[in-house]
């Protein structure tokens, strides 16, 4: 491996942080958050970085929220850490998705994985009644949520799509 190029990603990467944090963001490298800016700079939403919050919202209206979810070719968006019980749980967890008022799938380019395929509009009542019909069948408390590009191509609507050659 050449330590040359090494040196120069981890210099990027600082480089990005400074900026980050700059603009209030403490951790550039906090899982998903890279992805969702690539979304939210593509759909003109404004970013939330906070790990409590929504991951996006109305740029002129900040109650209006937006929740991302991606993956990449063949593979599924999901939630984490959905409680099935207590039901209090699984109300506020519900009610992550359903706070926003639109639910979008990114999935992005296996070869290219910071470049967007294709991005789905979903309603956030279809995506939590996908989580209740999971949670559901589940066997366990807590469980990930899954939704696949087939999921929401049947359920949502296609809003963007990319071909590698752009």
């Amino acid at each position: 491996m050449n330590k040359n190029v090494l040196k120069q990603i981890i210099k990027l990467i600082m480089q990005a942080q400074e900026l980050a944090i700059g603009i209030g963001i403490p951790n550039i490298l906090q899982p998903g958050l890279v992805k969702e800016m690539i979304i939210a700079d593509l759909l003109g939403h404004e970013l939330l970085y906070s790990k409590r919050d929504a991951d996006a919202c109305d740029p002129d209206d900040r109650n209006i929220k937006y929740e991302y979810l991606s993956c990449y070719e063949n593979g599924a968006g999901q939630m984490d850490r959905m409680f099935k019980e207590p039901e209090e749980k699984r109300k506020s967890s519900l009610q992550r998705i359903l706070r926003n008022q639109k639910v979008f799938l990114a999935i992005f380019y296996k070869k290219s994985p910071l470049k967007i395929k294709v991005i789905y509009e979903l309603e956030p009542k279809v995506v939590a009644a996908e989580a209740e019909r999971q949670l559901d069948k589940s066997r366990n408390a807590i469980s990930h949520v899954a939704f696949t590009e087939k999921w929401a191509s049947e359920n949502g609507k296609k809003i963007f799509q990319n071909d590698l050659s752009n």
